[in-house]
């Protein structure tokens, strides 16, 4: 390695004007892409060129999945596997993946072209089972011709777009991205022209007044979150957009990213407003390189327009926005572990108390939303909190999307106001149930919980949840007909979280990998005596005793599978 060439590397760094450590993630991101790997003397000079330590360096490259310290192929191909990809046949284009090349997992094929790895899901839940190679999604992908898949080198993702009231998707369903004169002329950016012609005080009322709450499955106020940030003292403040959408289930922030990107940004840039935030953070998860794209295409687009930079339209503000890609991990999506990765480190939780909105992003108060949080707020300031209010329920206004993925007819993103049954969502939005009579019913992804054909008159509002003991989460909705095995179901969500816990807290780092193996064991028909009960007994562990949303919520779906079909496992016990 020590004529290794490292040229290529030195010039990209230094053409991008990567420096300290917050610059880690993208110095990465570039230096895989030109030598397919981080090799050691390539390690080594990030760490150089970034004054970081290798240890540092090297810990930040086994944290994420998706960087790599051996060479792989030259095509990686990432079949997704859980639980809507699983429904459809994930698993069977994995093994026939390892079984056309001749490799197992982690094995690069005899040529060297190709290497194949389960994937965590690929926000492609709509059209499972998905792939992603290299770069390129790949929705229902069919291994009957091996020799596309291999080659793909597209974007097949056209996402079912519909719904009862489209407000926030209304321009969403072409081909390709909205651009900004086409944005423009719908009334885009007039909502940020009528923010700044009041004072920031006014527009945090407006967004009180309106009720909306976080979209990502907390569910806190926004504008109170605002508030604040708004009341914390200094020059320095930090707006962040959460787009590390990694929810099994979930796609809806993907759909928003690649379909109207200028909402996005100028959702961002009121809440900036709001606050004093001079800087803005996109964090993209690594499994959604075209939504990283598109993004820059449109930040580019703003800038040039005069919506992003210095003196924004005229006035003395001045509002920047910078795009991180992350490398493939779920941990992220909770907002200090993403504020841990876009500074360079891994994605690990911090302790709270203190909260962003004192100490966030480089210890500075920063105010952090979600993708679909922040595309509601040019609607708010526009029409007024009045209109927003027209629809939904008053302890639920407004309108939210809603994931369907599964057994369901039109599987695809449906925005309806809160207050919609599961029945109306499933059977007059979607087109009713597909491949048999419907089983199960898994809200809010891998961490939501599992209801039966009874639950389907349940209102979908946080109070309608709330009544029906159990959460709403991020929207998502997989459709279960009586064709498939809940135990294996099961198993899939607990190999996610097995594979997807950070590590840093003892309960979740234990909790999901026992919660794995007894749930193997009944896969395979040869549960223990006492595993139910260990199964119950390290669900409420982690729940209780974990640092972060993760642990906490691990077990939800094992849990509430065994309350409601207790006699699951009978046939699982040796």
């Amino acid at each position: 390695m020590s004529d290794f060439d490292l040229t290529p590397l030195k010039i990209a760094l230094s053409d991008q004007g990567l420096q300290g450590r917050s610059a880690l993630l993208p110095a990465l991101h570039k230096a895989q892409s030109i030598y397919g790997y981080l090799p050691e003397p390539v390690a080594a000079e990030i760490g150089r060129q970034l004054s970081i330590s290798l240890a540092d360096v090297y810990g930040v490259i086994e944290f994420y999945t998706m960087f790599y310290k051996e060479q792989m192929g030259d095509t990686i191909i990432r079949v997704c596997t859980d639980p809507a990809c699983e429904m459809r046949g994930g698993e069977n284009v994995l093994e026939k993946l390892y079984e056309h090349l001749n490799i197992s997992a982690g094995e690069v094929s005899e040529d060297g072209r190709f290497s194949v790895e389960r994937a965590p899901c690929l926000g492609l839940c709509d059209r499972a089972p998905a792939i992603l190679v290299n770069e390129a999604a790949l929705g229902e992908a069919n291994t009957k011709d091996i020799k596309q898949v291999l080659n793909w080198k597209g974007h097949r993702y056209r996402p079912v777009v519909g719904g009862s009231a489209r407000r926030i998707t209304s321009s969403i369903g072409a081909d390709k991205p909205v651009q900004l004169t086409a944005y423009e002329k719908s009334g885009g950016y007039s909502a940020l022209k009528k923010a700044y012609r009041q004072s920031p005080e006014e527009v945090i009322r407006e967004v009180k007044a309106s009720g909306l709450v976080g979209r990502g499955g907390a569910a806190f106020p926004t504008g109170i979150k605002w508030e604040g940030a708004a009341a914390m003292h200094g020059e320095t403040k930090f707006v962040v957009c959460n787009g590390d959408e990694s929810e099994p289930g979930t796609f809806k922030d993907r759909v928003l990213l690649e379909g109207n990107p200028h909402c996005v940004l100028e959702g961002l840039a009121i809440a900036a407003y709001t606050f004093g935030a001079e800087i803005g953070y996109i964090f993209i998860r690594g499994e959604y390189p075209y939504a990283y794209k598109v993004m820059g295409e449109a930040v580019g687009e703003a800038k040039a327009a005069g919506y992003l930079g210095q003196n924004i339209l005229d006035t003395d503000i001045n509002f920047n926005v910078e795009l991180r890609l992350g490398a493939g991990a779920y941990i992220c999506g909770e907002e200090t572990a993403l504020f841990e990765a876009i500074e360079g480190k891994r994605g690990l939780p911090r302790l709270r108390p203190p909260y962003p909105t004192t100490s966030g992003l480089f210890g500075k108060p920063t105010v952090i939303n979600n993708v679909e949080t922040l595309c509601n707020v040019p609607y708010i300031i526009h029409n007024g909190a009045g209109e927003y209010r027209a629809l939904g329920t008053d302890n639920s206004p407004g309108t939210k999307l809603f994931c369907l993925s599964g057994d369901v007819v039109n599987p695809g993103l449906y925005e309806a106001p809160f207050g919609i049954t599961l029945r109306e969502l499933i059977f007059d939005l979607a087109g009713g149930i597909k491949g048999g009579e419907l089983q199960a019913i898994l809200i809010g992804g891998a961490a939501g919980v599992f209801i039966g054909p009874e639950g389907l008159d349940i209102s979908l509002s946080y109070e309608g949840v709330k009544e029906a003991g159990i959460g709403l989460g991020s929207g998502a909705v997989t459709v279960i007909n009586e064709g498939h095995d809940l135990r294996q179901i099961l198993l899939g969500i607990s190999r996610f979280f097995a594979h997807e816990s950070c590590g840093k807290c003892y309960p979740c780092q234990l909790g999901t990998q026992r919660q794995y193996e007894i749930l193997e064991r009944a896969s395979n028909g040869s549960l223990l005596q006492g595993d139910l009960q260990r199964l119950i007994d390290v669900g409420w562990t982690m729940s209780d005793a974990s640092i972060c949303g993760l642990g906490q919520t691990a077990a939800s779906a094992v849990r509430s599978a065994l309350e409601r079909w207790p006699q699951l496992f009978d046939r699982s016990i040796e």
